[in-house]
């Protein structure tokens, strides 16, 4: 019955994608309506249901914009949407997790009574976050830009009422810990049901994110759920999607860089389609005017792929090193990002526990040796021994980006790169990029841009990337620093918290702790990754953290003297 659910819904929609995606992803309609700006944000315009159909909708519009020489009075345009399309949400219901409970037991491990109070409020956020979609987009998925899903799901917060990607994984990571395993179970099935349809995960449950996706961390995200439930069955019935994910970074994202003679086989964020992102048309219709014609397509294309990263937008894919780049200067494609790489270094290696636990030594052996050469690949071409990090591998000036991104440590999260000498060295480049000095919390990078994922801004995901990095390490240094980081983080998102009883997507870690700015739109409430992240650190480290005043931090080298210093009241005569 459910694939017949599926298959109606793909049928539907490929009938009417045409007549659609003329709607919500290009065309006449889409561009009048975005570059008049009668909404602060554009996503707000393409997240709007069709009160008909499409053929109905566009007919109309044409016969409107012929009359007016296809220059639509801004009272008459108001007047077409609002007969035309229905308010934003309407397509969604708030929903109530049925395995949500009062107190789960990583409560029970923090120590410090305000950040236990605080733990059980972010549980709480959960039910806030709750949505489900509602049967006509099942019945008449053509009116509507979101992606029809069967299972019930938690969403970031804000603007971004439906779903998202890379997100989802410190999502489900905060939802395990409340002891949600079914809650979980139904958003994988959801990302699972659009491998199945599409061929990937979307960036983002709405038709406009289909051309990109985002970080791929679905094969993580069922290895977490197997670790909470063994749920065999499940496992063994989705391999083949999985797979076919990770065939979707093979066959459409891979590079070839020649370093030494030899020819290494790595991926990349790319988008093969031009055009503005019509959630964010305007900006990139006018970014687009700054150069050449010939050009458009190009920069437009490197700005989703931007998006793809999770990093829209960063000095990460600018033109020019640490000066200020314009936005047009993006080239996403051409770099090849650590992180990306040892995500689906870590996919393979799971794929291969996977397929071993089955009994498929065939499929088990394929992913290891899959493993193997991207490891081979990242050390070669990614890993720098002296400065002791990864760095991104620019292919046009064929050289690393030496900046400071706290994706340059992601290998040691995914688990990829093991070897204590290995975590020293990460150690030392923190130190030598003087990161251990911001006292609340990693920043996105060193450069001030303008650009969301830069200085002064710090994210939840990045976080953790270092932290849990460290974190595995035997390194007694290496975890002293982990709760260090923790620490920091914790008391910059509780103290912003505490005066403004919200979590944010973001914080500016330049003066204190703030919610973040930059970027394209006003920072958001919610706040689903920012939930997951720090649920994961108050129970990793629930005993000994607390919520009071911010106190400087300690570099590794300084901590010996830092004990003894704290032992001389002690030890001097009273």
């Amino acid at each position: 019955m459910r694939s017949m659910t599926s298959a109606t819904v793909v049928s539907q929609v490929v009938e009417g994608s045409m007549k659609f995606s003329q709607i919500y992803c290009h065309g006449e309609l889409l561009h009048q309506v975005q570059m008049a700006k009668l909404y602060q944000d554009d996503k707000q315009f393409v997240d709007m249901p069709l009160s008909s159909t499409p053929n109905q909708v566009l007919q109309h519009f044409r016969e409107l914009a012929a009359s007016h020489n296809h220059s639509i009075p801004l009272p008459l345009l108001r007047a077409f949407i609002q007969e035309h399309f229905r308010a934003v949400g309407q397509e969604l219901q708030p929903w109530t997790p049925a395995d949500w409970k009062d107190s789960p037991r990583f409560l029970e491990k923090i120590v410090d009574p305000k950040l236990r109070v605080w733990g059980e409020q972010l549980h709480q956020l959960w039910k806030k976050l709750g949505k489900k979609v509602k049967p006509e987009v099942l019945s008449h998925p053509e009116q509507f830009s979101l992606l029809y899903s069967e299972h019930p799901f938690i969403v970031p917060g804000g603007r971004f009422v439906e779903f998202y990607y890379w997100d989802s994984y410190w999502v489900m990571e905060g939802l395990l810990l409340s002891e949600m395993p079914e809650t979980v179970k139904g958003m994988l099935q959801n990302f699972l049901g659009l491998v199945r349809i599409y061929g990937h995960v979307p960036n983002g449950a709405r038709v406009y994110y289909l051309q990109r996706s985002q970080p791929p961390l679905l094969t993580l995200m069922m290895h977490r759920y197997m670790a909470h439930t063994n749920d065999t069955a499940f496992l063994r019935d989705n391999m083949g999607t999985l797979a076919l994910e990770l065939d979707f970074w093979a066959e459409n994202r891979t590079v070839s860089v020649t370093s030494g003679g030899k020819s290494y086989l790595l991926n990349h964020y790319s988008v093969p389609y031009g055009g503005p992102r019509p959630e964010s048309y305007s900006k990139d219709a006018e970014l687009a005017a700054t150069v050449p014609e010939g050009d458009r397509e190009a920069l437009w294309a490197e700005l989703k792929a931007g998006a793809e990263s999770g990093w829209d937008f960063s000095s990460r894919w600018l033109v020019g090193g640490p000066t200020p780049n314009p936005l047009s200067s993006i080239r996403t494609s051409r770099f090849v990002p650590v992180d990306l790489n040892a995500f689906l270094c870590q996919a393979e290696e799971l794929m291969s526990d996977f397929y071993s636990r089955l009994g498929n030594d065939l499929q088990a052996t394929k992913y290891r040796n899959l493993r193997d050469q991207r490891l081979a690949a990242m050390k070669a071409i990614l890993w720098d021994e002296e400065k002791g990090a990864w760095f991104d591998y620019d292919l046009d000036n064929r050289r690393k980006n030496l900046e400071f991104y706290p994706s340059n440590l992601t290998p040691l999260w995914s688990g990829c790169f093991s070897d204590p000498g290995v975590v020293d060295k990460a150690l030392k480049y923190l130190e030598d990029s003087q990161i251990l000095t911001y006292q609340y919390g990693i920043p996105t990078s060193l450069q001030k841009t303008g650009q969301q994922w830069d200085f002064p801004n710090a994210w939840a995901p990045l976080q953790d990337l270092v932290i849990t990095g460290l974190a595995k390490s035997p390194s007694p240094r290496a975890q002293e620093v982990a709760f260090q980081l923790a620490q920091n983080w914790i008391r910059t998102t509780f103290e912003v918290y505490s005066r403004k009883s919200a979590m944010y997507e973001k914080y500016d870690v330049s003066n204190g702790g703030q919610p973040g700015g930059g970027g394209e739109y006003e920072v958001q409430e919610g706040f689903g990754w920012t939930n997951g992240v720090v649920l994961m650190l108050l129970d990793r480290y629930g005993d000994q953290l607390r919520s009071g005043t911010q106190t400087a931090f300690l570099a590794p080298h300084c901590l010996p003297a830092a004990l003894v210093l704290s032992l001389l009241p002690s030890l001097l005569p009273q």
